[in-house]
């Protein structure tokens, strides 16, 4: 399967924003993009406000925010996309609630990892269950009335054993029902737009595709 390898901090660099890609390193003075506010490559700096973003640069750029954010691809971002214009709704938002319902963001929201991608290194490895079914796909869909757990097996292991002590400094959104104590969550409904913090304008996104 096709997957990033480079550096993640490049990706941020490139944005001109953060992206929380790695974690607690983000909230550090060693985050990249403090040392470096520029682009990455040899013009990076020289390439910083030398002209006005047409629109389809800035409908491009945030696309690709959201792409990175949630850690997909291009393909199957363009079919969360597709499934949410079929649906009723808004469009942008429609589009950010399939991104929020995939496993290992869910399990990123349930406190299990530091970052989307330790939290999908969880599921691809197969430490989580789904409605009491192990599974390692990390782009499941779970519905309103599931529940993600750890496997009983995993919970014995060192990392979720020292979890369990950090788990209730880490606050989760109000469409999750957490059980600390099982390492456990039910999702209790579709996450609404004020439910979702993700500095984005999905409007952009859907002009992107729409032109």
């Amino acid at each position: 399967m096709a997957r990033y390898t480079e550096a993640v901090c490049k990706l941020c660099r490139r944005e001109g924003m953060k992206l929380f890609l790695k974690g607690e390193k983000c909230f550090t003075p060693k985050c990249p993009v403090e040392k470096r506010p520029y682009p990455p490559g040899m013009h990076g700096q020289k390439r910083t406000g030398r002209r006005k973003a047409s629109d389809y640069s800035v409908q491009l750029r945030e696309k690709q925010r959201a792409r990175r954010i949630y850690g997909v691809l291009e393909g199957q971002f363009r079919r969360y996309f597709n499934d949410a214009a079929r649906r009723p709704g808004m469009t942008g938002v429609n589009l950010l609630q399939n991104l929020e319902l995939r496993l290992d963001n869910v399990a990123f929201r349930m406190g299990l990892g530091d970052s989307r991608a330790q939290a999908r290194q969880l599921v691809n490895h197969g430490h989580l269950t789904l409605n009491g079914k192990p599974t390692n796909i990390p782009s499941a869909l779970p519905k309103p009335g599931d529940l993600v757990a750890v496997s009983s097996g995993s919970g014995e292991k060192k990392y979720f054993k020292e979890l369990r002590d950090v788990l209730r400094e880490r606050k989760s959104p109000e469409w999750l029902q957490r059980d600390d104590a099982n390492l456990a969550a039910r999702i209790v409904g579709v996450p609404s737009r004020e439910q979702i913090d993700i500095t984005l304008n999905e409007q952009l996104i859907v002009e992107y595709y729409s032109r």
